[in-house]
């Protein structure tokens, strides 16, 4: 790696685990595209902050994940800006819930675009920079249910899946082209959307905050802890090390032991 900052693009990061891996990831000297669908002052002010607090060079780059065009037309603006893109975290997702007979159509296209064919897009629109360049990192965060299934989350689950295939094709196609492209699959993630649903839990259930997050939100997790959005970071980090050069095409469970079961 040179000495100038490598350029990374994290997809879905005003919020959660997208927000924890940018801030990280400018913490580390990276110049950081923050991306998220709509184009307020505040999203510009979640990338603001984390240039003033880092000093690190950002960037927000408005970005509807649903449109193919638009998912390309973020990467090339990160390299117009800054020059390079040698980093992409594909973390863009939304989340329906109901049987399959009942999944409303939209519903599943909308989740099946931003959380998979996205990351289709992107993807094909850094691997030409990335190659030109002689290197760089493609990271999908996928999730523990792209290795296994919950009833009622049939798009999801399906584009979860979608993107652990994705990955090891993007990796065996780029393999000698000093690219690696991994997936992280964490577990249940201690996110404001998650905390918000915590006091709905309580009431739905009759149970205290603590029984209702071992009991019934971490019901999976052998730990009965919450993966934190800071230690998904750090993988993400890591997988952008020199040190992780050779892991490529595979994923990183990071779910307190729920898919060893």
């Amino acid at each position: 790696m040179n000495s100038k900052p490598r350029t990374a693009i994290v997809t879905g990061s005003t919020s959660g685990i997208g927000l924890a891996i940018a801030r990280r990831f400018a913490a580390e000297g990276c110049n950081v595209v923050f991306n998220s669908f709509s184009d307020t002052a505040e999203d510009h002010a979640v990338a603001d902050k984390a240039a003033r607090e880092t000093g690190a060079k950002t960037l927000y780059v408005q970005a509807d994940m649903s449109k193919g065009d638009q998912c390309r037309g973020l990467v090339a603006k990160a390299m117009e800006a800054f020059g390079s893109v040698d980093i992409l975290v594909n973390n863009a997702g939304v989340q329906h819930v109901a049987a399959v007979e009942d999944f409303p159509p939209a519903k599943w296209d909308q989740i099946i675009a931003i959380n998979l064919t996205s990351a289709f897009h992107t993807s094909a629109a850094a691997i030409p920079l990335m190659k030109a360049a002689g290197g760089g990192r493609i990271i999908n965060i996928a999730s523990a249910h792209g290795l296994v299934a919950s009833p009622f989350k049939s798009a999801y689950v399906s584009a979860k899946h979608g993107i652990m295939g994705l990955t090891k094709t993007t990796a065996l196609e780029v393999a000698q082209s000093g690219i690696t492209c991994n997936a992280i699959c964490p577990g249940y993630v201690l996110t404001p959307l998650v905390e918000a649903q915590i006091p709905d839990q309580m009431k739905a259930h009759d149970m205290d905050r603590e029984t209702v997050i071992r009991d019934v939100m971490l019901d999976k997790q052998p730990t009965k802890e919450f993966v934190t959005v800071e230690q998904i970071a750090a993988t993400a980090w890591f997988l952008c090390s020199a040190d992780a050069a050779q892991i490529n095409g595979t994923h990183i469970s990071v779910d307190g032991g729920w898919t060893a079961e």
